[in-house]
């Protein structure tokens, strides 16, 4: 086991307010899942407790596993007391079994997040919040849990709470990223361009003339047809592209030549 400060090691982020800390962590392949989770949510300060592998943050699995960050891997800390990984963390939050004597209160994560993301003191500091996930195998002892203030339970079936150590530290880092504020959606495409009243009208009347043409309509009993396909369109909310989709349709139908034995078919209300 590589001793604290090894030369894998990198000095903590000041600016990161989050750590994420493994303890004893088995598997490389969830070192890798690991730094991704926290890194499509923003956060990079991770440290490892006395993991399996010394070399496990530039293990081939941990690498890919990583898929495209590599920076934490490259900023992570190996330490050997949890102790250290704990150095300048005001709040700690464990994810493990409450132990059965005594130790920290339970709580589901948005409901503690939401009280933890407002400022620590009246100064307006925020906690720099450490959360704490045990070893696959063994989870974390009662002496470390002991250390937490608040053991995070995540609320899963009860029949089957199983997650896979990368998969709570994914669900964690959302909802924690987004008690902070969370991110802005970036739309991938415009936001379409509303027909106005103008041309849904002459999508109607050149409708109504197509369907006149097909036998659809009965221009002497036209009933209630075309101001029902108007309430339709209003409901829609249609776009200059749709109308000229539909008036494109209508065209079309104008191009069809009816059977002349063919008795128009009644539209509207029967």
């Amino acid at each position: 086991m590589p001793p604290a400060d090894s030369g894998l090691n990198a000095t903590p982020l000041a600016s990161d307010p989050t750590r994420f800390v493994l303890i004893e962590t088995s598997h490389p392949g969830n070192v890798g899942s690991t730094a991704r989770a926290m890194k499509v949510m923003g956060f990079r300060d991770l440290v490892l407790v006395r993991p399996r592998f010394a070399d496990v943050l530039s293990q081939e699995e941990t690498v890919a596993m990583a898929s495209g960050a590599a920076d934490i891997l490259a900023r992570a800390r190996i330490v050997d007391r949890l102790e250290e990984a704990l150095d300048g963390c005001t709040f700690v939050c464990a994810t493990a079994m409450t132990p059965r004597d005594f130790g920290p209160p339970t709580h589901q994560p948005r409901e503690l997040f939401a009280r933890l993301a407002n400022p620590a003191d009246p100064a307006g500091n925020p906690h720099r919040v450490a959360f704490l996930f045990g070893s696959e195998r063994y989870g974390m002892s009662n002496e470390d849990v002991y250390r937490a203030h608040a053991v995070l339970s995540i609320p899963t079936h009860p029949d089957y709470g199983s997650l896979n150590l990368a998969q709570a530290v994914q669900l964690l880092a959302y909802d924690w990223r987004q008690a902070l504020g969370g991110y802005e959606i970036a739309a991938r495409t415009a936001d379409p361009q509303l027909a106005d009243a103008r041309a849904v009208q002459g999508l109607l009347t050149h409708l109504e003339g197509s369907l006149i043409h097909l036998g659809y309509l009965d221009p002497a009993a036209p009933k209630k047809l075309m101001p029902r396909l108007n309430q339709l369109f209003n409901r829609a909310g249609l776009t200059q592209e749709e109308v000229h989709i539909l008036r494109g349709i209508a065209r079309a139908i104008e191009k069809t030549r009816p059977a002349a034995d063919t008795p128009p078919a009644l539209g509207g209300d029967e």
